[in-house]
């Protein structure tokens, strides 16, 4: 073992270090030059138009410029727990006076058929649509089923609407993002709002990492994409796409805009709604009382349910974006693309260098018994580890910062060791979604994966943490 397994184990533990070191530094001189763009964009934005101009609230927005009504879709599968109190929180929350609620059911999900019947039987403006087929079928699916009983309603009214909004049935919606949808939609092609991640007092590690990565995804990442031009991916709630350019796109695709063969529908149609001339707007705004404007759900709270939905998300961008989406001859979109699509790589050089951090506790754990003396790492070795070091300590820093603006400063410092937690989701969301991949290559449809959530009444809401509860303001 001294000759032959030790010596291996050693030359192995260095070429995984010199592997891993060299792939993150890589990655990280692409987030610090993302970074120093979005600090200089941000400081620009602070010292050259809010000195100048005093941020609108939603309350200040104008009245619409007509009077056409928005069209809100609501894809649900095995949802009962959850649909019957969202849509009601919509009825009675909700300041907009014009609007449809479209929900979309399979004839095989009995539960959630009675529970939006029964909304539906209290509130005109909510209307079940029954998908052709049973479920469970790709949301997109259950989507352009919902487009297809809209344009009967606009051809037996005569009247067209004026936005597609889609929401989850998971969702609380801001009492007023739809008058911020309707300002909004007559300037551009898709408007998004940001998207909050809420968790009970339970989910401290597992749900509470979605609000450490959409803190910085929608905190930072969509703010600079706005700013550098570049298309605008939807996240597939709290989203608005203008009706006439959702039309456009159905005509060239037989009448169904969705991507039924495709995970990630939302983020597709975005790119391709938001691409060349046309407009995406990612926006940003707040309440007379401090609030943002925008969407907050329960996102999954145990390993298995999150593993499910990021290998979703994984095969949906990361590897079939490749293919379905292709590159631009736009270096700005070609880099976002790429920042999209890294997400797998990234998950694969996380395992090695974990790998690499245990070979390298066994060795050391060795050596203090003086059976075998590890190698020396090398120079250029120790530097890079270095290097890695003062990247790790900026990352943690900005996160901790952006996620503090949000929730405050104490899941600032919880996002800290919870990014542990994210990188094995991550991890064993990749390895899942590489297996999902290869069997959508070999011809398998893509499936709707029901990943589980709850939705608290107004009364539970209320009881949850005070972080959690109310936003911290910036």
């Amino acid at each position: 073992m001294h000759d032959y397994i030790l010596p291996s184990i050693d030359f192995m533990q260095k070429e995984l270090l010199f592997f891993a070191s060299f792939c993150f530094i890589i990655g990280a001189i692409d987030d610090v030059i993302f970074d120093g763009m979005w600090i200089i964009f941000s400081v620009k934005r602070k010292l050259f138009v809010y000195n100048r101009f005093n941020r609108m609230a939603v309350e200040q927005l104008p009245p619409p410029e007509n009077g056409q009504p928005l069209a809100i879709f609501v894809p649900a599968w095995q949802e009962a727990p959850v649909i019957g109190g969202m849509l009601r929180r919509c009825q009675s929350q909700w300041t907009h006076e014009n609007y449809r609620i479209y929900v979309g059911c399979y004839p095989n999900d009995g539960p959630t058929i009675a529970a939006v019947a029964d909304a539906a039987s209290r509130f005109k403006n909510i209307r079940m649509v029954l998908c052709d087929h049973d479920g469970p079928t790709s949301k997109a699916d259950c989507l352009n089923r919902l487009w297809r009983a809209m344009c009967h309603d606009e051809a037996a009214a005569g009247r067209k609407f004026k936005a597609v909004i889609l929401q989850d049935a998971e969702d609380l919606v801001h009492p007023q993002a739809l008058e911020l949808f309707d300002y909004l939609i007559d300037r551009a092609s898709l408007v998004q709002i940001p998207v909050i991640p809420r968790r009970a007092s339970r989910s401290t590690w597992i749900a509470g990492h979605y609000g450490d990565e959409f803190a910085e995804l929608h905190g930072k990442q969509m703010v600079l994409r706005e700013a550098l031009g570049v298309s605008i991916p939807a996240a597939g709630v709290g989203c608005a796409f203008r009706r006439d350019a959702l039309g456009e796109l159905s005509n060239r695709k037989s009448g169904n805009p969705f991507d039924a063969a495709s995970l990630t529908e939302d983020y597709e149609l975005g790119l391709n709604l938001t691409a060349g001339e046309a407009r995406g707007i990612f926006a940003r705004l707040k309440d007379q009382k401090g609030q943002w404007v925008a969407t907050q759900e329960f996102f999954p709270d145990t390993f298995e349910d999150a593993i499910r939905q990021k290998s979703r998300w994984m095969v949906g961008i990361s590897l079939s974006g490749w293919d379905r989406l292709g590159w631009k001859h736009c270096w700005r979109e070609n880099w976002m693309r790429l920042r999209d699509r890294k997400a797998s790589f990234s998950a694969f050089v996380l395992t090695l260098a974990y790998a690499a951090i245990i070979l390298s506790g066994f060795l050391y754990a060795i050596a203090l018994t003086g059976y075998y003396q590890p190698a020396p790492l090398s120079g250029l070795l120790k530097v890079m580890l270095a290097f890695n070091a003062l990247f790790l300590l900026w990352r943690t820093a900005v996160r901790a910062y952006l996620v503090s603006s949000l929730y405050g400063m104490t899941e600032a410092i919880l996002s800290i060791p919870r990014t542990f937690i994210a990188n094995i989701i991550n991890i064993l969301a990749a390895r899942r979604a590489i297996f999902q991949y290869l069997k959508i290559l070999s011809g398998a449809p893509p499936r709707w994966e029901k990943t589980e959530h709850f939705h608290p009444e107004i009364a539970e809401v209320h009881r949850l943490r005070p972080v959690n509860a109310l936003l911290k303001s910036e």
